[in-house]
């Protein structure tokens, strides 16, 4: 049994063999044909009186969804895709590339001719076939068609066999090394030269800045050599020799695969792909010039409502407009608020106009921003709704004192996901908003700048002292301290009948809470003196027995020094 490239090996292609034989050749090269017996008895199927069959039809060509490219010597030739004979895309291109090696071994590289029949055509090198193809090879949806198929198949393979010939000759393959080693000397020379342009040129560009500092006089070399304008300078000019590099070692490599018969179609590649993306390039910025207009019009809309929104908002603020349904201190919020809708609005309509925002790469990423912000959102918009109650509810202010919980400070900052108190003790506190909302919180200057808030500071005296004396005392202490109000004045209440002392609470307002520390030093300081200038003991007593005398204040004594005796009440 023979094989179809058995019967294309004997054939006299250069010789136009009658179309007839050459099916029947074909059908007897045939897997599986028939031969016939000597005693085997005639056919009764009458005779067709048809038309001789066609060379598509002698070789038994089918459809397959299989796909194979026959490649012979680093280039692919055609896209095989029928199965002829019984054999497989795949098994076609095998035994064609296996036919191809021996003729190279053999030295028989030329002349590659083709015979195009009816449905069919063969591929030859000098008198020996080495490739059918078919009507069913061809991609006839693209509008191919198999005398251009062929055609195309011959100049590839005469160019693969030129190349497989050029390998086996030493001569040659030693010139591509000579020239090969050339180009990498002067291409490392090149790039070695492009980094001491590169040193020089960055300390030429730094001594010419400074010069021109020094000579204007706008800044010191200290701050310029720290600021970010020399280091932009600096990354621009390397950005841009490592271009020159990449250019340089591209066309190098470019040169030295296309100088080696097996690597030139890598060489010509590289070179095709370097064209075809700036091709690509040029014609992805034409097209999409319309839809980047579209978006640049819509984000210009969007910005010119924004400032309008901000105009209103800041009048709002400082107090040029009035609102029924924003007060001033929500007003900067709900700015921020309104602006963060309307850039998502712009986003939202900008997106289809946006170039490859139809990919499948644009919406991958779209998506793992989406599942990023699905499984990360829920802390964080409960830390965001709770600020929109705090901002919302008004309990917190900027530059208000409060205490939210056991912090107790300035606000600073009211966040969208956290609130910053500072301290007495000049310490940054930051609190998440659901905390303070969880929490309650104290808020000293919304009344403290009105009607004023009163600060409590507490001492215990015996019983043996007489209450209006330490009342007394406590009252000239807070006339004497700077930095409280004097309107609401100071007030003193017996807070507590302990069991050895009494428990005396003064209640002062100071004029700015944050600085309650130092007020409250000075006021305990003069409650000190006072008490040491009129000789009342300040350390509370602790008995372990009972006296030997009843602690108590005699009549005379009531009214012991600094206090005085209230006038008597006259009945209206």
């Amino acid at each position: 049994m023979l094989s179809y490239l058995d019967v294309f090996r004997s054939l006299p292609v250069r010789r136009t063999a009658s179309l007839a034989c050459f099916a029947a050749g074909l059908l007897l090269a045939r897997p599986g044909a028939v031969v016939a017996q000597p005693n085997q008895p005639p056919s009764t199927q009458p005779a067709s009186s048809s038309e001789p069959p066609t060379i598509a039809s002698a070789v038994n060509a089918e459809p397959t969804d299989e796909q194979s490219t026959l490649t012979f010597f680093n280039r692919p030739i055609i896209v095989l895709r029928a199965r002829v004979l019984g054999r497989r895309p795949s098994e076609r291109a095998a035994t064609t590339e296996r036919v191809l090696d021996e003729l190279v071994e053999e030295g028989i590289t030329s002349p590659v001719t083709k015979q195009v029949f009816a449905g069919a055509s063969i591929i030859s090198v000098r008198s020996r076939a080495v490739l059918v193809l078919t009507a069913l090879d061809v991609d006839q949806v693209s509008g191919q068609t198999l005398e251009r198929v062929t055609d195309e198949s011959v100049r590839r393979l005469e160019q693969a066999l030129n190349e497989a010939a050029e390998a086996r000759a030493p001569g040659i393959l030693l010139r591509s090394a000579v020239a090969s080693t050339a180009v990498i000397i002067v291409a490392v020379l090149v790039v070695w030269g492009l980094a001491r342009v590169h040193r020089v040129v960055d300390a030429r560009l730094l001594a010419l800045a400074e010069q021109k500092v020094t000579k204007a006089g706008i800044a010191r070399l200290e701050a310029l050599r720290s600021s970010r304008v020399l280091d932009f300078q600096h990354h621009a000019l390397t950005a841009l020799i490592m271009a020159a590099d990449l250019v340089v070692i591209y066309t190098a490599t470019s040169y030295v695969l296309k100088h080696f018969p097996y690597t030139r179609p890598w060489g010509e590649s590289m070179r095709g792909f370097l064209l075809a993306t700036l091709e690509n390039f040029a014609l992805g910025v034409l097209d999409a010039l319309p839809g980047l207009f579209t978006v640049f019009l819509i984000f210009v809309i969007v910005r010119f409502v924004v400032r309008l929104v901000r105009l209103w908002f800041d009048a709002v603020e400082r107090g040029q407009v009035a609102s029924r349904w924003l007060y001033p201190d929500t007003a900067l919020p709900t700015r921020r608020l309104v602006t963060i809708l309307l850039w998502l609005f712009a986003i939202v309509v900008a997106y289809p106009y946006l170039p490859g925002s139809q990919t499948d790469a644009f919406k991958g990423v779209s998506v793992f921003l989406g599942v990023m912000v699905t499984f990360g959102s829920s802390g964080i918009m409960n830390q965001i709704m709770s600020g929109f109650m705090v901002t919302y509810s008004r309990a917190l202010r900027v530059g208000d004192f409060v205490r939210i919980g056991d912090i107790e400070g300035t606000v600073i900052q009211m966040g969208v996901l956290s609130t910053k108190v500072r301290t007495l003790q000049r310490e940054e506190v930051t609190v998440p908003n659901a905390v303070v909302v969880s929490q309650t919180t104290t808020d000293y200057s919304r009344l403290g700048d009105t009607e004023g808030i009163f600060t409590p500071t507490s001492v215990t005296i015996g019983y043996n002292t007489p209450w209006r004396q330490v009342h007394s005392l406590l009252l000239m202490a807070a006339e004497r301290t700077p930095g409280l109000r004097p309107q609401p004045k100071p007030w003193v209440i017996q807070s507590g009948l302990e069991d050895f002392y009494v428990k005396y609470t003064l209640f002062v307002s100071l004029g700015r809470q944050d600085s309650r520390l130092d007020v409250l030093n000075a006021l305990h300081a003069n409650i000190q003196d006072l008490f040491n200038e009129y000789g009342v003991q300040i350390m509370s007593p602790n008995y372990m027995i009972d006296p030997a005398a009843p602690k108590i204040v005699p009549k005379e004594d009531w009214f012991a020094a600094p206090a005085k005796p209230e006038p008597p009440r006259t009945e209206s």
